[in-house]
């Protein structure tokens, strides 16, 4: 087994289920101390069981919502004091509200806008406060929603968009202080996110986003992966 990332510590947002559960499984099997937050305590006891189960690894969770910056940064604390100096941070929790703008309420528009970039803001904020200059690695995982608009995805829609812009500029602030940025655009995915006709097997599946993070986290030094787009290679017609 490459354990490449022996050595390093890793986080991801959301990483009690789907495409954070398969990301925080693919680090810790690579080598690297993870960090994973969710918003429920019987969900980052049960994901850190399934990953302890699997990997000899060191992996700690902590209760915390993306959409508090109070929360962020007590969980990243968390983090300097369980697992020590950050490396890698992977910013996977999401959700979405599929509605028409006109249906959509004030309340289901705010809770998709601070989940999906807010809380990703808060996250790297955090993160960049402690790699810069002596190196890390950003992965936003956005969506193809982020360049693709669609009836009813008014919020959603709006959510990726701004996170691929965050994603854009912060690579551009940060790339001269030893920061990589990456974002992943998946599209289907075989998650209880989305769920669609015709069965789950023509989707991606969650392991092969985490092989793109694999994938990105060893490119040369000298070489950045800016985006990553991913679809499914034969979808249903």
């Amino acid at each position: 087994m490459d354990t490449f990332l022996a050595g390093k510590n890793a986080v991801v947002t959301g990483g009690t289920r789907g495409i954070g559960l398969a990301i925080a499984e693919a680090l810790a099997l690579a080598g690297a101390g993870v960090a994973i937050c969710g918003r429920t305590q019987a969900n980052v006891e049960s994901a850190v069981r399934q990953l302890t189960n699997k990997s000899k690894s060191k992996v700690v969770a902590k209760v915390a919502d993306v959409r508090s910056s109070t929360e962020v940064g007590s969980f990243f604390e968390y983090l300097d004091r369980e697992l020590g100096q950050l490396d890698i941070v992977v910013n996977n929790a999401g959700i979405g509200v599929f509605k028409s703008a006109a249906e959509l309420s004030v309340e289901e528009w705010q809770n998709t806008l601070d989940t999906n970039l807010s809380g990703v803001f808060y996250c790297c904020r955090e993160a960049l406060g402690r790699i810069r200059n002596r190196g890390g690695y950003i992965i936003n995982i956005s969506s193809l929603a982020g360049k693709n608009a669609f009836a009813g995805g008014a919020a959603y829609n709006a959510s990726k968009f701004g996170l691929n812009g965050l994603s854009e500029a912060m690579m551009l602030d940060h790339r001269n202080e030893n920061v990589k940025v990456s974002y992943i655009l998946p599209g289907s995915v075989a998650t209880e996110f989305s769920s669609g006709s015709g069965g789950e097997q023509w989707k991606i599946a969650p392991e092969d986003v985490a092989e793109i993070v694999l994938m990105l986290l060893k490119t040369p030094a000298r070489t950045l992966i800016s985006r990553v787009e991913v679809r499914p290679s034969k979808p249903l017609k």
